[in-house]
């Protein structure tokens, strides 16, 4: 349950600090995208888990991505060759497999589009908040206007 008091710390605006426990990426990511959601979306302090899952999504894309760099797509696999004591003299080379890390990454680029979007954050996205936005300020008549249109004989 949040507290009453939670809901009007800054402003109910996101703070600009990240939280502690977020690690280095996501920490920096956070000071930029907050100030980017500030001043270009209508996200509040309520979205800050959003903002989190966007960030730590961002971190392990990250790893994942150095991870690939370093070892590549796919890793050789190869099976350990032994003499009649058990002792491996040799490896034989069986293939390739696809490196785990690839999924990983896959699995946080679909997230980060997803999260992304959904705090306004890719042109389309952006885009579509604010045809919303523009939609929303042409229908905002006043209740008092709609009621007596609605009500009205004519």
């Amino acid at each position: 349950m949040v507290k009453k008091s939670d809901k009007y710390v800054n402003d109910g605006n996101l703070s600009y600090r990240a939280p502690d426990y977020l690690g280095d990426l996501s920490s920096r990511l956070w000071r930029k995208v907050t100030v980017f959601l500030e001043e270009n979306s209508a996200v509040n302090r309520i979205d800050t888990n959003l903002v989190e899952m966007y960030c730590t999504q961002y971190e392990i894309y990250r790893h994942a991505y150095d991870h690939i760099k370093e070892n590549g797509e796919v890793q050789a696999i190869y099976k350990p060759v032994q003499d009649f004591e058990g002792t491996i003299i040799d490896k034989s080379f069986q293939g390739f497999r696809r490196n785990p890390m690839t999924n990983i990454y896959s699995d946080s680029i679909k997230n980060l589009t997803k999260i992304g979007s959904e705090l306004g954050l890719s042109p389309k996205s952006r885009s579509e908040l604010l045809e919303l936005a523009r939609v929303e300020s042409t229908d905002d008549k006043s209740s008092s206007a709609q009621m007596k249109e609605f009500f009205s004989d004519e």
